[in-house]
């Protein structure tokens, strides 16, 4: 796929086109690196005095840069005045990850709620004794087996709610209260990668499942009865994926987006995939995001991400 080729697939939104969806969903993942090179069909063209080719090889290039410069900016989002909360997502990788490292990473973070993925119940009881239940000891977990399982875990009293939909991989929902009596209501997600046709299908029946950031007829100034929705995980796309500018569009916005760190890998950095940003927390655009980071965690093919969040 040529520079103009890929400029046009990634900015006609190419995952979600019907037709090339699928085939097009892989390679729209490194588009920031196809952003990166993209200079140099400008270069050889000035200097092989093909001014039009320049021209439109700018053309090309500026409009990549576009699509994926701004994610390096900080922009924290709104004057928020509510409290704050702290959200740590973690693949753990078929259960594998230290279980003393993600402990230690939890003592660290303080987070109000931790989702992972990846959860086996093996892994679950290895957890548990190495002391996570002590620091969060209220859990919603649906344990299975492989990357199929899913868990949350807070320092609040968890209310379990109904999962999204049916999706292919768990995808636990609950609720819980914060100082002020806010509402906050946490979803972890976690997609199967879209890299065959049938995968790619459940990967964009999933992410449409996902709920939005308000409910149908909720007015933005529902103030403090309604609660702030928070997605947190691995969804299995980045913001070059037009499934996911979808959903954040619903009344989202990308923690590490706002806080100038949306091309921070979060898998791929140690093997021969190139590193890539497909771990987010997604919260109510009403929030402020005060804070931003990702960590490794040893065992895992992915690093844990941790946003602090000021609610409205």
């Amino acid at each position: 796929m040529g520079w103009g080729t890929w400029a046009a697939v990634r900015l006609a939104g190419g995952d979600a086109l019907p037709g090339i969806g699928a085939l097009a969903t892989p390679p729209l993942a490194v588009t920031p690196f196809v952003a990166a090179l993209s200079p140099i069909p400008v270069l050889l063209a000035l200097l092989l005095r093909r001014w039009w080719a320049a021209v439109a090889a700018s053309v090309v290039a500026l409009s990549l840069v576009a699509a994926v410069a701004p994610r390096a900016f900080v922009d924290e989002g709104p004057a928020a005045r509510g409290p704050v909360v702290r959200v740590l997502a973690a693949n753990l990788y078929f259960g594998q990850a230290d279980a003393g490292e993600l402990v230690e990473l939890v003592r660290r973070t303080r987070p109000d709620v931790l989702s992972v993925q990846e959860l086996t119940a093996e892994a679950a009881v290895r957890y548990e004794k190495a002391g996570l239940g002590r620091l969060l000891p209220h859990r919603v977990l649906d344990t299975r087996w492989g990357a199929a399982g899913s868990g949350l875990y807070s320092r609040h009293p968890l209310r379990r709610l109904p999962p999204p939909g049916e999706t292919r991989f768990a995808t636990p929902r609950a609720e819980f209260t914060v100082q002020g009596n806010r509402r906050v209501e946490v979803t972890a997600v976690h997609p199967v990668p879209p890299i065959s046709s049938a995968a790619y299908r459940s990967w964009k029946a999933d992410m449409a499942l996902l709920p939005s950031a308000t409910r149908a007829g909720e007015d933005a100034a529902a103030g403090a009865g309604a609660p702030v929705r928070i997605l947190a995980g691995d969804f299995n796309a980045t913001l070059d994926h037009a499934h996911l500018r979808r959903l954040i569009g619903r009344g989202y916005a990308d923690a590490a987006d706002r806080a100038g760190a949306g091309l921070t890998s979060t898998w791929g950095d140690g093997g021969t995939s190139p590193p890539l940003t497909i771990d987010h927390v997604l919260v109510d655009r009403r929030c402020a995001v005060k804070g931003f980071a990702v960590h490794d965690v040893r065992g895992s093919d992915h690093r844990a991400v941790f946003a602090e969040v000021r609610l409205p």
